[in-house]
């Protein structure tokens, strides 16, 4: 197939980029570049700087590329910045969205693939968490990922653009060229192998008092390659709906630290801070629908296989792309 991929030069949709050509496909990267690194954008992949801010940008870039189908990716994604600057955020993850939604029913795309979020859900009812939870985000960034699935909801009822919707908890690890490097790093893994490469002198661990084995928080970790295999599996007609994404095994800040420790050989520091606000104790992905409907098998379910690649990558690059 012949995929637009917005958002390509960042974490995840550069490896999933890399994995759509490996697997045959043709893929047009539209990117701005704000948090996505040029580097990062496979060599057989065609390009697209983006300005989805100029009008009529976002249409013509997808009546030029002529995909098939349309990977959405590109997103504002920090958290706490959401709650100080909620306008990026609608902004951005919504009235952004809106035009490449638009542009898909205008050009006459049929398969539109969604990176969706598990911050929808916010606080959950029970763990392992299922599709059919109550949404109820706790912030700016859930709540626009959360608006605009329900417009792909009437957008596929009305104008029949079929539409996956993954919601990913948390993403890690690496392919062999194209790892993680944001601008501003808040993610776990990294930040703690960022110690072990000498770029930091301790660790934060935000929370000790949890009600976990060992006090701190709780999180289901899956490997980015896997998050692309997922993507590719919900391309073919017919696929359609709303899937969680994650390995069903949580892992505690802590059980994090020491396998990070185990990989690297390295002494890793830690300072120890409050809660933050916000932070749900337990966070676990029931993945069951993805596996049953769409075949889809993690291959790196085990958090010491994710650490070994994201090591490997850091080594290999210790301050990340050149650009």
């Amino acid at each position: 197939m012949n995929v637009f991929v917005t958002g390509g030069a960042g974490y995840i949709g550069s490896v999933c980029t890399e994995e759509l050509l490996n697997a045959g496909h043709q893929v047009t990267v539209y990117d701005n570049l704000t948090e996505g690194h040029r580097s990062a954008v496979d060599t057989r992949a065609k390009f697209i700087f983006a300005k989805p801010d100029e009008p009529g940008d976002v249409l013509a870039a997808v009546k030029f590329a002529r995909p098939d189908a349309i990977m959405h990716f590109a997103a504002s994604a920090l958290v706490g910045e959401s709650m100080t600057n909620p306008k990026k955020y609608f902004h951005n993850n919504l009235v952004n969205a809106l035009k490449l939604a638009d542009a898909a029913v205008e050009t006459g795309v049929k398969k539109f693939v969604f990176s969706s979020t598990c911050a929808t859900y916010g606080p959950p009812d029970r763990v392992p968490m299922t599709e059919d939870l109550p949404q109820r985000p706790i912030n700016p960034y859930g709540e626009a990922k959360l608006m605009f699935e329900k417009v792909l909801v009437w957008y596929s009822q009305i104008y029949k653009l079929e539409f996956v919707a993954f919601r990913y908890f948390n993403a890690a690890g690496a392919s062999e060229k194209f790892g993680e490097h944001h601008r501003i790093e808040t993610h776990l893994i990294p930040n703690v192998l960022f110690v072990a490469l000498g770029r930091k002198k301790q660790c934060e661990i935000f929370g000790t008092d949890y009600p976990t084995p060992d006090g701190t928080c709780i999180r289901d970790y899956i490997h980015v390659k896997d998050l692309a295999q997922a993507h590719i599996l919900g391309l073919p007609p017919g696929k359609a709906g709303f899937y969680n994404l994650g390995n069903g095994d949580g892992y505690s800040v802590r059980e994090v630290i020491s396998t990070c420790e185990k990989v690297t050989g390295k002494k890793i520091p830690t300072i120890e801070k409050p809660r933050r606000a916000g932070d749900p104790p337990r966070l676990v992905a029931a993945a069951d629908k993805a596996v049953r409907e769409l075949g889809w098998k993690p291959k790196f379910p085990k958090l010491e296989d994710i650490v070994a690649t994201a090591w490997a990558w850091h080594t290999k690059n210790p301050d990340g792309y050149a650009d």
